[in-house]
């Protein structure tokens, strides 16, 4: 409802005698005006107007009725009558509703007129203190003004261009969701229930649809079915990279919790499963909407009114710990704002969030934003996406792809269309870190068997653990997303298996957009089953452990930790450089330092067994750097294994 906006002067006028109530003496003029402040309560707006205008017609200086039809106008998105109509008032009376500049301030913003705004917010700012309302709300106006003028002199490359007809229709689509892959787009429509009936509000619902991408072209866009879509709203999205989870808006329903609920939705034998009402504590009595999901779903952002936010709707975040949903976070003053927070959405960088604002200095409505996650796991200070990306309109609902170049929205902008979904090339600056990305399958290297495993990408400066997800039960497959700017190491593992090792060099000149393919055998806990830990460093002819071979060792301690009645040896190997003296002797001192780190992890020393074969084994030719670069490495081997292991 925007009745909000002047209803102030409607409560001012309750309660007082005709000669204090109006400016009008005219008891015709008033009666056709107390006729149509009725209506407007009655919310019959088409005869509040045209008591109005009689009332107006009877007494040309009738003051509050024109202000009441500048409400009306502004409530049916009618800016310029309403501009106009309050206009009128204060020129009636320039000195009697000091307020007055300020509300037509907040009209003319709207409309775009910059210049406008800022004379009106200095006359409301120029009367004294005690004699205005909301004076912080002038200021904020005024700072608005001056970033948007600002910004419309420092325009940013921006060329949207529309989906097409495969994905948009005469309808309004809005709200799209893009895959890692960017080969699939969904989207919500909002389309009559009853074709026949109209476009009446009361026949207007909402439902998921989607498009698949081959060869550069959208495809036609399918309608997501039941049980995704129902005869209720489905509104606002995500999805997790591997666009096997659909996190959702549902307002009103019998199982909600509260206004609105965020509801999640798994792809399974090809169709969406029965959605799930998320629950407490994400869901609450209040409202939580626009929910935004890291690429590994580890962690749910979304905005909300319930207590101890910043403004009306902050952003708020939880985590999930197994199966479970922790309690939100709130993201805090770096984010969050005396204003609206909404609409967010986090990159599969993990680290560059993109959202809409209407607190902080932004072109009028709501502006997008963005902010990045910094070394120290805080926010920095939001960056408006500035003009003409930015209007005075209320932008919202901006997804980007995983190489972050290429940015899609729904607008209304283009003349003889409704709200449609649009791309643009993002400017640079804007841009987040590109995201490569592995696809592949997990399978049992004896019999081929799709495994359910848990794969892990850890930052080998950090020991942080970047991203984790599991492969699809019985199938093997899985995708994960590649943040370009790291060093990783990958450990898949899966119960009764032998965990997996790799690594993947992504910084300085090494990053690389082009998606990868990786299928990952698992060796069964059998003796003789042998592991290259990849991730385990050594500096040239040294065998002092570097600081990147941690968060390997941490795995390799536990997996022992859950398996205690193995033994293992870990080897040492060299390549071929140098004398096979020297060579034995180094590959005997590091595979004594990484037994020595397990040892001091409390690993049993009866389970470890250092070993050195300096350079008897290669498994690559050592006349190539690549190859010697592979003989250089140190395994683990199971060695033993007591009766009440696995089997």
């Amino acid at each position: 409802m925007k009745h909000v906006w002047l209803i102030i002067i409607l409560l001012a006028f309750a309660g007082c005698s005709i000669a204090q109530q109006y400016s009008s003496g005219s008891k015709k003029a008033v009666k056709r005006f107390e006729e149509a402040r009725t209506y407007f309560q009655d919310r019959d707006d088409v005869n509040a107007e045209e008591a109005l205008l009689k009332a107006i017609n009877a007494d040309r200086d009738f003051v509050e009725a024109y202000q009441l039809l500048a409400q009306i106008c502004y409530d049916h998105g009618r800016i310029e009558d309403a501009i106009g109509y309050y206009t009128t008032s204060l020129e009636i009376d320039p000195s009697g509703n000091p307020d007055g500049y300020r509300l037509l301030a907040g009209l003319t913003i709207r409309a775009g007129d910059y210049h406008r705004t800022l004379e009106l917010v200095e006359t409301f700012l120029s009367f004294p203190p005690e004699e205005v309302r909301m004076r912080e709300a002038g200021v904020v106006l005024k700072e608005k003004c001056h970033f948007a003028l600002d910004a419309i002199e420092k325009p940013v490359p921006f060329q949207p261009e529309n989906l097409g007809d495969s994905v948009n229709s005469a309808y309004n689509e809005y709200w799209p969701s893009l895959s890692v892959d960017e080969n699939m787009i969904m989207f919500t429509v909002m389309l009559p229930g009853n074709p026949e009936a109209g476009e009446s509000p009361l026949n207007l619902h909402e439902d998921f649809f989607y498009s698949r991408r081959t060869e550069n072209k959208w495809n036609g866009r399918i309608n997501a079915g039941a049980p995704l879509n129902t005869p209720d709203n489905e509104g606002a999205h995500t999805m997790t990279a591997d666009g096997r989870l659909l996190y959702f808006t549902a307002c009103n329903r019998r199982d909600g919790k509260g206004k609105c609920d965020l509801y999640v939705s798994r792809w399974e034998d090809g169709s969406w499963g029965v959605p799930a009402n998320l629950g407490s504590p994400v869901n609450s009595r209040y409202s939580e909407k626009h929910p935004t999901i890291s690429a590994d779903g580890r962690v749910l952002y979304f905005t909300s009114n319930r207590p101890r936010g910043k403004g009306s709707y902050d952003i708020w975040l939880s985590v999930k710990s197994g199966n479970k949903w922790n309690d939100p976070i709130n993201l805090g003053d770096s984010i969050n704002s005396p204003g609206m927070e909404q609409s967010p959405f986090i990159h599969p960088d993990q680290q560059t969030l993109f959202f809409s604002s209407t607190g902080w200095p932004g072109m009028g409505q709501g502006d997008l934003f963005l902010s990045r996650l910094t070394p120290e796991r805080t926010w920095s200070e939001p960056v408006n996406l500035g003009y003409p990306i930015n209007t005075y309109n209320d932008e919202i609902g901006l997804t980007v792809n995983a190489r972050g170049d290429r940015a899609y929205f729904a607008s209304d902008r283009q003349s003889g269309r409704d709200t449609d979904i649009y791309t643009f090339e993002l400017p640079p600056e804007a841009r987040p870190v590109l995201v490569s990305y592995m696809r592949g399958r997990v399978y049992d290297s004896r019999n081929m068997k799709g495994l359910k495993a848990v794969l892990q990408l850890i930052d080998l400066e950090t020991e942080e653990t970047v991203m984790e997800v599991e492969s699809v039960p019985g199938e093997g497959d899985y995708l994960i997303s590649l943040p370009t700017d790291r060093d990783y190491a990958l450990n898949v593992s899966a119960d009764g298996y032998l965990f997996y090792s790799d690594h993947f060099t992504f910084s300085g000149l090494h990053s690389r957009k082009d998606p990868f393919r990786r299928d990952i055998p698992l060796d069964r806990i059998i003796v003789g089953s042998r592991v290259v830990l990849h991730n385990v460093f050594f500096d040239t002819d040294s065998h002092e452990l570097q600081p990147a071979s941690i968060a390997e060792l941490n795995k390799v301690q536990e997996f022992l930790d859950l398996n205690p009645s193995i033994a293992v040896e870990i080897s040492g190997h060299t390549d071929n450089t140098g004398t096979t003296g020297h060579n034995q002797k180094l590959s005997e001192q590091r595979a004594h330092a990484v037994v020595n780190f397990l040892m001091n992890k409390g690993i049993n020393v009866e389970n470890l067994k250092p070993a050195g074969y300096g350079d008897r084994e290669p498994v690559a030719d050592n006349t190539t750097e690549e190859g010697r670069a592979q003989n250089r490495r140190t395994e683990l081997k199971i060695i033993r294994i007591h009766p009440a292991s696995v089997e």
